[in-house]
């Protein structure tokens, strides 16, 4: 059956002479890994340029059950960018986001919303004009929240701890290690308090983003079951740990 969705690209790889793997977060069919046979002639459907991470996409796929990969028959680029691929900082952050969504949204059911969430944050990347440096932080977090495990704001107050298990704030003193201190229990409630426009008015030290970014990527680990240790983070960490 052939069908028509609107497509975030992941990852992709070679196969083969003239074919690629490709995995796309869709608006209509959740997580889908699909192939597709590219052509060098200029009047192909399919390009490879078209399959860059977070290119988003308008994909035709022959979806069929029971089969590992969808096969992509016709792509376009439904949204231009103007700065990610010619910016180094930004396309970092775009690597780094593409190697995290493929772990952290692994549900094949559609979720438009959340598609929405990321369509929406990709497309606010590249057309802000500077202070982006927090972004990864934000977009991370903000992301939990579809996912399931958005932590309760409601239970913080000054000198209490955050429990990474449990997504909360909490006065006591967990009986596992999976908690931050007080001082970043307080860092933590001021992250979640940031969206894209405002996050440039909380200034970050180096040690302080790099850390919040390690913490961010442990919540996932405890929460999504086999999250491994992002290749793309310790470029992320000299381009936006500074000052």
């Amino acid at each position: 059956m052939l069908v028509k969705t609107k497509a975030i690209v992941l990852h992709s790889f070679k196969y083969g002479e003239s074919k690629l793997i490709i995995d796309l977060l869709t608006a209509g069919y959740g997580r889908q890994a699909c192939i597709a046979t590219v052509g060098k002639s200029p009047k192909g459907k399919l390009k490879k340029q078209y399959f860059q991470p977070l290119f988003i996409l308008e994909v035709i796929l022959d979806m069929r059950q029971r089969v590992r990969l969808q096969h992509i028959k016709e792509a376009r680029v439904d949204v231009p960018f103007s700065s990610i691929p010619f910016s180094p900082s930004k396309l970092s952050l775009s690597m780094f986001t593409a190697e995290f969504l493929r772990y952290a949204t692994k549900q094949e059911q559609a979720d438009e919303l959340t598609y929405a969430y990321v369509e929406n944050s990709i497309r606010w990347l590249d057309e802000c004009d500077g202070h982006f440096a927090n972004f990864h932080l934000v977009f991370m977090m903000r992301l939990s929240k579809f996912l399931g495990f958005y932590p309760n704001l409601e239970d913080f107050s000054p000198g209490s701890r955050f429990d990474l298990r449990a997504s909360c704030f909490r006065t006591d003193v967990p009986l596992h290690n999976d908690y931050l201190p007080p001082e970043e229990a307080e860092k933590m409630n001021l992250l979640l308090r940031m969206n894209y426009p405002t996050m440039h008015l909380y200034k970050m030290t180096r040690a302080e983003r790099n850390r919040m970014a390690d913490v961010i990527l442990r919540y996932y680990q405890i929460h999504i079951p086999d999250f491994p240790e992002l290749k793309s983070l310790p470029i992320l960490k000299e381009l936006f740990g500074g000052d």
